[in-house]
């Protein structure tokens, strides 16, 4: 599954943006080793979770579909328990930042989002 190009070059995207937010809070903020916790803890567990969607997806398209439907419900709710989980995790913990957590959970949804958008620029402008 990680041989798929595409799941490479989004993950590979995620690493280099979050790395880059990380250096940005570890300079800036004041007690960025905080923020920074938080960041990567959040990214790790994104990172982690999409690769969990792609293995989810690439065996739900080999079952039939009545089962196929009650694997991928199942992995979705095991997704969004994690989620609620690190969420939990980063409001309890003192050494963790609970915005910058959440941050990186959503990292690679704007990887992804950023991505498309540059694309569809990118198509239009060679058009003209």
């Amino acid at each position: 599954m990680l041989q798929d190009e595409k799941i490479r070059t989004i993950i590979k995207r995620t690493i280099v943006l979050s790395l880059f937010i990380v250096g940005i809070l570890l300079i800036v903020m004041e007690n960025g080793k905080f923020y920074a916790l938080g960041m990567f803890f959040g990214t790790s567990i994104s990172v982690l979770s999409f690769i969990l969607m792609a293995f989810s997806i690439k065996r739900s398209v080999q079952m039939d579909p009545k089962r196929a439907y009650g694997y991928s419900v199942k992995n979705y709710f095991i997704r969004y328990f994690i989620y609620a989980v690190v969420l939990t995790i980063a409001a309890l913990a003192d050494y963790l930042s609970f915005v910058t957590t959440a941050l990186g959970l959503f990292i690679i949804k704007f990887v992804i989002l950023s991505s498309a958008i540059y694309d569809t620029i990118k198509r239009k402008v060679r058009k003209n």
